[in-house]
């Protein structure tokens, strides 16, 4: 994506200025924003409260858009990896929706609607799977050790909305 530019006047000369697209906080205090290639603004540049209930944290292996995640401590930092029903400590506490080349940042969604998932049943509801971040079967997992999470209701073919609740139930 070719970088949006604006002028600006700095101390008196007319420069040329990449706006921001992503926000790291308090050092992008002044910029110009940018829609980003989704033609939207990044929830970044956003006041907390406003748009969607986002955290970001780095990731500790490769996702896709779409992907139910789990954010664990390792080692005093928190990071993001790939939900699964396989084990207590791995349950789904929110999803991505682009995808993230580990060790880069994710953006991970609490809640909302996970608009990056294909092949769902309108109406039908979705449970946490075994298969790492795929995380979607319309029953819950039955093996010996396996947690039940309850993800949400397909409102379309492609999209979840997301109850993200953990029963905390682990078949014995």
């Amino acid at each position: 994506m070719a970088a949006k530019k604006f002028l600006r006047n700095v101390t008196g000369r007319i420069t040329e200025i990449i706006a921001t697209v992503t926000s790291a906080g308090a050092g992008n205090d002044g910029d110009i924003v940018a829609l980003d290639a989704t033609g939207k603004l990044d929830v970044t540049v956003l006041p907390v409260g406003v748009g969607p209930d986002v955290k970001i944290h780095p990731s500790s292996e490769n996702l896709v858009a779409g992907n139910w995640v789990n954010i664990w401590n390792d080692v005093g930092t928190l990071k993001v990896r790939k939900a699964d029903a396989t084990a207590a400590g791995k349950e789904a506490d929110g999803f991505v929706l682009a995808n993230v080349t580990s060790p880069a940042n994710a953006t991970v969604y609490f809640g909302g609607i996970n608009t990056a998932l294909s092949a769902l049943t309108l109406g039908a509801t979705y449970w946490l799977s075994t298969t790492p971040g795929a995380g979607v079967a319309t029953t819950p997992p039955s093996a010996t050790g396996n947690v039940v999470q309850l993800l949400g209701k397909a409102i379309s073919a492609t999209e979840v909305e997301a109850a993200l609740e953990d029963l905390g139930i682990v078949v014995a």
